[in-house]
């Protein structure tokens, strides 16, 4: 039951996506003030510095443009008025999006900025993964394309209502595949946990092997040993939380005022992060960090567990938030005062020895295409050094070569200037042709002839 390796990364990223809700409820969360009636042709808009943007992450690549643009879209009174108004049917027809015309020109700028910012992270996320390419892995084009589906990358330049249109499905899309998503990342995970713990009992001789498996059923065993459960949301759970985490008489339990009491945002709705706030003292009934038979990547899959089971009993309008009405509804349903406990992870096996298999068979193809895909990357290693090798030659000859033609231009000239510029024996002196200041060479000078008589 131990954490396996990376575990640690893989939890950070469920419980950023324990945060996520669907772009139409956070559009809807902090509009719960009374409508405001908006005179567009007397209206003043106050030039105000907006702060970075206060709602939960979703864990969405495009999470920081998605937060920005709704609470820049809440600050106009005219889109905020509508936004109230509007049903989840309205939202997610596009009916919402035409609204974006009559947003005020200040927020409309701040919008065309944010999709400017937007188009120039993308455009570096995709020269990032071309250099990754580079580096002899491949890009798969199909998925950079997908990173585009958020908003009109056709114009590059301004926000318009398609742009929201298109925010708005693909966070809707997003956010709904992502409990999915989650389910198949834990299952992996926990095949994978299992597979390497089997492939180290291989490599063990037989006492060590058995030693290792008494170990496993002892830690299996320490861990289903634990205080009873309640059922997320039930009587119980909640009397338990209102006494533990409250400090309350349970038997002075109230519903409305629990419910306003962990409404920590004062919205009127219970969202992911607040229901699954409510679990923390079920599951350290079960988990705790300084146990070894305890994996706090499976308390956090418990804990969104425990959530879908909620959202799917009392979330009747299936907008992913619990109203004050929706929860005082399940309240006085028989449901409600149940006494079973809740079958934990080890009561529910996650996969079946085949799917194991077919994991196992799986892993073992993709660690033989990794080795002929490394294979293959040796030899065109290997290859590029031959071939640079080869160039590094012949760049040395070139050069040789044209050393070679160096010194054989230097000797020629000097050779030229020694035979044009002989120098005349001592005492003689150049004759000068008549009309001609330069000296005659030395054969063309005139040579003393002896007189007859003279000596």
């Amino acid at each position: 039951m131990e954490l396996g390796a990376g575990a640690s990364v893989k939890m950070t990223r469920s419980k950023a996506m324990a945060h996520c809700g669907l772009v139409l409820l956070s559009l809807w969360l902090c509009i719960q003030s009374v409508p405001i009636s908006v005179d567009m042709t007397k209206e003043k808009h106050q030039e105000e510095e907006l702060e970075p943007p206060q709602s939960a992450e979703t864990g969405l690549h495009y999470d920081r443009y998605l937060r920005e643009v709704i609470e820049y879209l809440e600050k106009d009174p005219h889109f905020k008025e509508k936004l109230k108004n509007a049903n989840m049917d309205d939202i997610k027809k596009g009916k919402l999006s035409k609204e974006l015309d009559f947003v005020h020109h200040h927020f409309r700028t701040k919008l065309d900025e944010l999709k400017r910012e937007e188009m120039n992270r993308l455009r570096m996320l995709i020269k990032a993964k071309h250099d990754i390419q580079g580096d002899g892995l491949t890009v798969d084009h199909q998925v950079l394309l997908k990173q585009f589906e958020h908003l009109n990358h056709m114009n590059p330049d301004t926000f318009e209502v398609e742009d929201l249109d298109r925010l708005i499905k693909a966070a809707t899309k997003d956010l709904e595949n992502f409990d999915k998503d989650r389910h198949d990342e834990f299952k992996r995970y926990e095949m994978t946990k299992e597979h390497e713990r089997r492939e180290r009992l291989k490599n063990m001789n037989e006492e060590d092997r058995k030693k290792e498996e008494q170990h496993y059923e002892e830690m299996k065993k320490k861990h289903a040993d634990h205080p009873k459960v309640n059922h997320p949301g039930s009587e119980d759970q909640l009397k338990e939380v209102w006494q533990e985490a409250d400090g309350l008489d349970p038997e002075d339990f109230d519903p409305k005022t629990f419910f306003k009491m962990h409404d920590s945002n004062g919205d009127g709705f219970f969202d992911e992060a607040e229901l699954e706030a409510l679990f923390t003292k079920e599951l350290e009934k079960v988990y705790n960090p300084e146990n070894e038979e305890d994996d706090m990547f499976e308390m956090e899959e418990e804990r969104l567990r425990m959530r879908e089971h909620v959202m799917n009993e009392v979330d009747t309008n299936k907008d992913r938030l619990v109203s004050m009405s929706e929860f005082m509804a399940a309240t006085k349903k028989q449901d409600f005062y149940d006494k079973d406990g809740w079958e934990t992870l080890d009561q529910n096996p996650l996969y079946t020895e085949e799917e194991l298999r077919e994991y196992e068979q799986q892993l073992a193809k993709e660690e033989i295409d990794i080795s002929k895909k490394s294979d293959e990357l040796k030899k065109q290693r290997e290859e590029l050094e031959r071939q640079q090798e080869e160039l590094n030659a012949q760049r040395f000859e070139i050069q040789q070569a044209v050393q070679q033609i160096e010194r054989l231009k230097a000797q020629s000239s000097n050779a030229e200037v020694k035979q044009t510029g002989t120098p005349l024996a001592q005492g003689e002196a150049a004759q000068v042709v008549p009309g001609n200041s330069q000296p005659l060479p030395v054969s063309h000078q005139q040579q003393d002839v002896p007189v007859p008589g003279h000596s």
